[in-house]
């Protein structure tokens, strides 16, 4: 009787299949053994699994990881009116974010693919270097074009970073355990996302708003060490070695990414530059939005042509759940990140509340949403249907942000709390839900695909609704100048930045620029609270399918 042997090596066990048949006369015994030595290569690397002291470096390595891509996504929110007073560059606050998220969205379904045919842990060390001197260049940015490059450089450094956090665990632990573990990762990566205006505030009020990206290089000399020592699995399911370099690069559908972020880059800087640095009607202007769309036409003709070896699969685009929940989760992040962006804005020129404030300030939203996904999590996993809690989370998110629309320069403390309660509640109660709906009624060996999907839709939607949210205020901002207090300068405001606004104008003239200031921003939550509108629609698409009939019978969801 054949026996199955375990061995550890170099902290990793591995499962060795039986030897093959000693019979070697025969084509078919020959034959046999040639399948038993490919199904060797195959089952070792589909089963190796980390110690407990490897687990816990990676885990320790992961969860921070996803905890700093996300903290640097909203860290920058309370420092930019510090940011805008250094480089008197107002106008280009839509920018701070925006580049981030352009890079990171743009490269996100490539990505995917990166860690399909290369080694995952020096794939994810590479994101990571890329991240970490995008860092380096923000902290030490002499001008504002120099932050915008390094902000760049960060968002294609962490474009890989939690999709390779998803594979890395994937591949590393018992199936059993995979669940738990990635919602450890997913809970601590929110938590940055959240956490970052706070921490945002009292670094740049204390310290400097360039500790704001400083932060993040000591933690690379933990990371680093410890995923260099541990032995992480390569490919599961795959042979180790991968295929050559040639042949991957083919694979990675180049051609289609670079039409993709040709697209998208053409439309966000239309965007930007429409109505501040050129016209509307310029050439420009609308040279841009004609080659995005080009480009656009030509992309989804390219991905039809190139079926599975797409970067973007049509097979799954197509599904109903899949762009009803990307759809869904941008709108999500929109509205989220520009309340985010332009709450501090708020407290820090309107009410004069200093960058650590302003980052408490926004603490009922930030533990409305921690809550309430928490609370989220254990009520979809008894009740089994997510689509009540994905509307329920659309239409509170509405109603908070709508709300947010009075604010004025009078409004009362429990009046901006209640509001930012509600909202956080919502975004609590429907942030996770469109990924939870993809996963579970998509097959196993698709699960990697739409998550990428899913990912990307919250990174465009943010970076499409920054760049419409700068444009909004900046325009607000002059006009209500204008009609309010004709005789300031609208530049003048502009270049002393938010936190620099009280040093411009004259005691007589400051509640007129105020009140002007207060309405660039409400109109900011127009575009916010139509995000939240889109999403609470959207949410309807994700169909009303039970987790727990899933996973009692362990077939997927039809016509979905």
């Amino acid at each position: 009787m054949e026996e199955k042997s375990h061995h550890v090596d170099s902290g990793r066990a591995v499962y060795v299949s039986p030897a093959p048949s000693l019979k070697t006369n025969t084509a078919g015994s020959r034959a046999a053994h040639a399948k038993d030595a490919t199904e060797t290569t195959v089952v070792t690397s589909r089963t190796e699994h980390l110690t407990r002291l490897g687990l816990l470096s990676t885990m320790v390595s992961l969860t921070l990881v996803g905890f700093l891509i996300l903290l640097d996504a909203s860290i920058v929110s309370t420092a930019i009116p510090r940011i805008t007073t250094t480089f008197h560059s107002l106008n280009d606050v839509g920018w701070y974010g925006t580049a981030y998220l352009l890079s990171n969205c743009a490269l996100q379904p490539l990505t995917g693919k990166m860690y399909t045919y290369y080694n995952n842990k020096w794939t994810f060390l590479s994101f990571f270097a890329i991240f970490e001197f995008g860092s380096v260049l923000c902290g030490a940015a002499t001008s504002s074009n120099m932050l915008i490059v390094g902000r760049a450089f960060a968002g294609m450094g962490g474009s890989g970073l939690l999709n390779g956090a998803y594979t890395i665990i994937h591949a590393s632990v018992p199936p059993e355990r995979k669940a738990a573990l990635t919602g450890v990762l997913m809970s601590i990566s929110q938590l940055g996302l959240l956490c970052g205006p706070l921490i945002g505030g009292a670094l740049t009020q204390h310290a400097s708003w360039r500790w704001c990206f400083y932060i993040n290089l000591p933690c690379a000399a933990i990371v680093g060490p410890l995923l260099i020592l541990t032995p992480l699995p390569g490919h599961d399911g795959k042979n180790y070695e991968g295929p050559t370099l040639v042949s991957s690069l083919k694979r990675l559908d180049l051609l289609g990414f670079a039409m993709f972020a040709g697209a998208a880059i053409q439309v966000l800087l239309a965007l930007n530059w429409g109505g501040s640095s050129y016209a509307w009607n310029s050439s420009i202007i609308i040279g841009l939005f004609c080659g995005s769309g080009a480009l656009l036409i030509v992309f989804v003709a390219w991905e039809y042509y190139m079926g599975e070896g797409a970067m973007i699969p049509f097979s799954i685009l197509s599904r109903r759940i899949v762009w009803a929940s990307c759809m869904n989760y941008g709108l999500f992040a929109g509205c989220s990140l520009n309340s985010t962006y332009y709450l501090p804005l708020y407290f820090q020129a309107v009410r004069d509340a200093t960058p650590t404030m302003s980052g408490v300030d926004l603490l009922p939203s930030i533990l409305g949403t921690m809550i309430f996904a928490m609370i989220t999590g254990v009520l979809v996993g008894r009740v089994g249907y997510y689509l009540p809690f994905a509307v329920a989370g659309g239409a509170l998110t509405m109603l908070g942000t709508g709300l947010l629309i009075t604010l004025a320069p009078t409004t009362s403390t429990g009046q901006w709390i209640g509001f930012q309660i509600l909202q956080g509640v919502g975004r609590g109660l429907g942030l996770q839900i469109p990924l939870l709906a993809v996963q579970n009624n998509t097959p196993k060996e698709k699960i990697s695909i739409v998550t990428s999907l899913i990912v990307f839709g919250q990174n465009f939607g943010g970076a499409i609704f920054l760049s419409l949210a700068e444009v909004i205020f900046n325009a607000s901002l002059k006009s209500e100048l204008k009609t309010l207090s004709p005789q300031t300068s609208s530049e003048t405001i502009t270049a002393a930045g938010a936190a620099g606004l009280r040093n411009v104008v004259s005691a007589k003239a400051l509640p007129s620029v105020l009140l002007a200031y207060n309405q660039a921003i409400v109109h900011v939550m127009y575009l916010a609270v139509a995000g939240a509108g889109g999403a609470f629609l959207f949410a309807f698409g994700m169909g009303w399918t039970s987790i727990k009939k899933k996973k009692d019978t362990g077939t997927e969801e039809k016509g979905i």
